[in-house]
């Protein structure tokens, strides 16, 4: 079944196309192999497969064997390279900048981006949202998710609103609250259906 364009970037033909694009182009530095790229953004290796020939036919990434895989990196030399890594970080970077940036958190035991970003990303229409809206369930140390979370808000150059709730309080919630959060989309970077 063919993919609508995604909402975040309608320049794009699909999520898919977008959450590959900038899994590589955002992770300038790392050659990566079709499935570990794969495995990062939840598809198939040869959906992959078609969506870095089309990046390398336009010298976007370069490839070449290793062993048995084909591994892949940005071509940071291309004068697109620096405008496009920027526009996917403001449209898809949130998952995986915050994804990697919570795993170096302990004590999380969930977290999910909720709200008008996780609206776009579920292709419901409207503007692509200045801030990014995270509910995080655990008990992370402050001061190390404070420092993240500056880090994530300057490599995003948007705003994270977050809110930290026990994970006593998340489970004994039968009121509104989480009954409207999960209610509407989200997108979880971990613990919670998507990760």
């Amino acid at each position: 079944m063919k993919q609508a364009s995604p909402t975040l970037l309608p320049l794009l033909r699909s999520r898919t196309q977008g959450e590959v694009a900038a899994w590589i182009m955002l992770h300038p530095d790392t050659e990566q192999s079709l499935t570990e790229i794969a495995s990062a953004v939840d598809t198939s290796p040869a959906t992959v497969m078609r969506e870095v020939d089309r990046l390398l036919a336009a010298g976007l990434v370069s490839t070449r064997r290793q062993g048995n895989q084909r591994v892949v990196r940005a071509s940071t030399d291309n004068p697109v390279y620096r405008p496009l890594a920027d526009l996917l970080m403001v449209t898809f970077g949130p998952i995986g900048v915050l994804r990697d940036s919570l795993t170096g958190v302990p004590g999380i035991e969930s977290a999910f981006i909720y709200g008008s970003w996780a609206a776009r990303y579920h292709q419901q229409p409207g503007h692509v949202p200045n801030d990014v809206d995270l509910l995080i369930v655990g008990r992370p140390d402050k001061d190390l998710l404070g420092d993240a979370m500056e880090d994530v808000e300057r490599v995003l150059r948007r705003e994270v609103n977050y809110r930290v709730i026990s994970p006593e309080e998340w489970a004994s919630d039968t009121g509104s609250f989480r009954t409207t959060m999960l209610s509407r989309p989200v997108v979880y970077l971990i613990g919670g259906d998507d990760g």
